[in-house]
């Protein structure tokens, strides 16, 4: 893909966490939006019918915590807005307070959503199987479940135009939930499947064979490199 041009898939996986963790460490909400605009910058970059779908999953849910944190928090004593009483939750007001705290929560929040993009759309998944020394187990289910989101949506669309055929509009929320009893017997019957080609190949045998690794180049080894500096910075300065 196009990140295995760059660096390679371990390098880039790398690179991808540092943001995500110094995206969580950071204490400025102007170093966050940074890292998010970083992000954001490099999930543009694909070029994935699913793009759209990954993108709002990753910003939709901050977004919606930027509004529901300042009327459900009680921090700070500059009220910008009161509200009215609520049993249970007291009286919703804003502060200037939580309006920082909701700024630098949500963009931390879209910062990791777009990392997990870029993770999910850019980078190579096979390639970074491949490179996996050690956790070899984990890394396969990392990148089977990465794969999953992507072939649920092609089985609905399916099943979306397979009806439409017969004359039946899926429509509204109770029209899509339909679509949840027959898309989770389609996972489980391919999980089986692999299951069965994984055994066949030899999945869990001592002695193991792969293909050939790309060799690291000076571009991942700085990506690397780049990726504890921005941690480190991100827990001590940003």
């Amino acid at each position: 893909m196009e990140a295995a041009a760059v660096v390679t898939a371990s390098a880039g996986a790398v690179l991808l966490a540092g943001l995500a963790a110094t995206a969580l460490l950071a204490e400025r909400v102007a170093s966050v939006a940074v890292l998010a605009a970083l992000l954001l910058l490099v999930c543009l970059r694909a070029h994935s019918p699913l793009r759209r779908v990954y993108l709002a999953g990753a910003i939709l849910p901050g977004l919606a915590l930027f509004f529901l944190w300042p009327v459900l928090g009680t921090e700070g004593y500059h009220v910008l807005w009161s509200g009215p009483q609520v049993p249970v939750l007291g009286t919703l007001d804003v502060t200037v307070e939580e309006l920082g705290g909701a700024a630098l929560n949500a963009l931390r929040l879209i910062a990791v959503g777009l990392a997990f993009t870029a993770y999910a759309l850019l980078l190579d998944h096979d390639r970074l199987l491949a490179s996996a020394s050690f956790a070899r187990r984990s890394a396969l289910a990392v990148a089977l479940a990465t794969r999953l989101v992507p072939t649920l949506q092609r089985d609905a669309n399916g099943l979306v135009e397979a009806l439409r055929g017969r004359g039946l509009a899926v429509e509204g929320l109770a029209g899509h939930a339909r679509l949840l009893s027959p898309l989770v017997a389609g996972s489980l019957e391919r999980a089986v499947n692999l299951a069965e080609a994984m055994e066949a190949r030899g999945f869990g045998r001592a002695t193991v064979t792969r293909a050939p690794r790309p060799p690291w180049r000076a571009h991942d080894r700085l990506g690397v490199a780049v990726a504890a500096v921005l941690v480190l910075a991100g827990l001590l300065w940003l």
